[in-house]
């Protein structure tokens, strides 16, 4: 059964056991989560690879409910199809004093496990995908009107530019913006800019990450959506070098055993999952040889950069633009 996530107001717990969120949109999908959540003290969370390792004992534990326990709520993190038969199962058996919250990133049209909420009766399924300008600029209005605090909507536009459809980053921002006038501070135009602007290192990181990827379009709209500055530019040196360095130890060890999956999976610290893709993009594009070049010349940028800062940004920019540019393994 398919519900929009405008409707999030008409699911009903004890009609729908078992209910899909699925999408970009962490921010919102967590207020769902967070609304149901607050009506059940008792609360498990597991990961789908948690569920796939124990199976056994996760249905035995699931099934084996007393007629006297309280309902129970069970989150189901980074689910995928491979969980469906298990969902099947549940499903099945028309469990009463457990409900089900299954959270999915983005699922295609023709995934297993959203073709089967879809078709449901009982289940609910609800895509959450990111929210645009108007939605955001409206959030932002109740929130600040809640707080009593005053906003011209040149501003309220100026945040929401910098939160990329994401509810859960606004929501990051405005607190950011409520605890810096807690201190009796001074709100204007010049304050918030530097409040919001970059969100550090997440940003570097994200424009890195998607150069060495050869994500082109992607890296680009980083560059234009943010207002980098001299202070940044050693920032973004740094970060290269300790990711160059990162994937040099994983382009050997795969260029080594020919196996992306078996150089992922070995990596120490581990690659967090929704990483992964990208990090394989990266050992894909870069050979060992090819990233001690790199090395070198970021090295080089960063000594022009310490001997002329008031031209560091494009001196940064041009270097990211030719790494773009410049031919691949492939």
């Amino acid at each position: 059964m398919i519900l929009k996530s405008f409707e999030s107001n008409k699911i009903d717990v004890h009609k729908n056991k078992i209910i899909l969120l699925y999408g970009k949109n962490e921010g919102h999908k967590n207020e769902i989560i967070s609304a149901i959540t607050k009506k059940n003290k008792n609360i498990s969370n597991y990961d789908e690879k948690e569920i796939l390792d124990n199976t056994t004992q996760f249905l035995e534990n699931l099934f084996n409910q007393s007629l006297f326990d309280n309902e129970k709520l069970i989150i189901i993190k980074r689910a995928t199809d491979k969980i469906l038969k298990i969902i099947e199962e549940i499903s099945e058996k028309k469990i009463d004093k457990i409900i089900i919250l299954i959270n999915s990133d983005m699922l295609e049209k023709r995934s297993r496990l959203r073709n089967f909420f879809e078709k449901s009766k009982e289940n609910l399924c609800i895509a959450f995908y990111p929210d645009n300008n108007q939605t955001l600029s409206k959030i932002t209005s109740d929130y600040l009107s809640s707080k009593k605090i005053q906003m011209s909507q040149i501003n309220i536009n100026l945040i929401v530019s910098k939160c990329n459809g994401d509810r859960e980053k606004l929501f990051n921002e405005l607190n950011k913006i409520e605890n810096y006038l807690l201190n009796g501070k001074k709100l204007d135009s010049y304050n918030i800019s530097k409040l919001i602007n970059l969100s550090e290192d997440h940003s570097v990181s994200e424009l890195i990450d998607n150069c060495l990827a050869k994500n082109k379009k992607k890296t680009i709209t980083i560059l234009n959506e943010n207002n980098f500055v001299t202070e940044d530019c050693i920032l973004i040196t740094r970060t290269f070098l300790i990711k160059l360095k990162k994937i040099l130890i994983l382009s050997g060890e795969f260029k080594n055993n020919n196996n992306i999956d078996l150089t992922i999976s070995n990596a120490r610290p581990p690659i967090f999952w929704k990483d992964k893709e990208i990090v394989k993009q990266q050992i894909f594009n870069w050979e060992p040889e090819k990233i001690k070049k790199l090395i070198y010349k970021i090295n080089k940028i960063e000594l022009l950069i310490k001997k002329n800062m008031q031209n560091s940004v494009n001196l940064v920019r041009d270097f990211i633009l030719e790494q773009l540019n410049s031919k691949t393994n492939n």
